[in-house]
């Protein structure tokens, strides 16, 4: 239990930290600019969202989703792939499109993540029923 209550203060950690994006409150920092230290730290709140995110799914911490880790890979990886696309078109959306109190690297960031979670979700479909699927043995059918 003590796991699950320390993801989940790792996403609240991360959830102020994006939110303050959008807020003019960063000191200026070493490097004389408010908006990079916003910046800093909007990424760091991404990871520790991304973090938190992991270790609830996946009942530990890290960062590698591979396929042994997914409960039923499947029937889940089309949604991993529509959420990946999805998060693609919001990135061209915004990329064209800025609306008021939005960050500007926000489509960028959206398209970074949406292009990770796209890749996944096609290779963990390559492995599980693509070309990358393990033939088999033939040792099911010698009982």
């Amino acid at each position: 239990m003590e796991h699950r209550t320390r993801a989940r203060w790792v996403l609240g950690a991360g959830v102020l930290l994006v939110a303050q994006t959008f807020v003019d409150v960063a000191p200026e920092g070493p490097w004389s600019s408010a908006s990079f230290t916003r910046g800093m730290l909007g990424l760091s709140g991404l990871i520790a969202l991304y973090v938190g995110w992991y270790a609830l799914a996946f009942d530990r911490f890290g960062v590698a989703p591979t396929v042994d880790r997914w409960s039923s890979p499947e029937s889940t990886w089309l949604n991993v792939v529509i959420a990946g696309l999805v998060m693609l078109l919001c990135s061209r959306i915004l990329g064209h499109v800025q609306p008021e109190g939005v960050p500007e690297p926000a489509g960028l960031l959206i398209g970074l993540v949406g292009s990770l979670t796209l890749a996944n979700g096609l290779y963990v479909w390559a492995v599980v029923s693509g070309p990358l699927r393990m033939p088999a043995t033939g040792h099911e059918d010698e009982e």
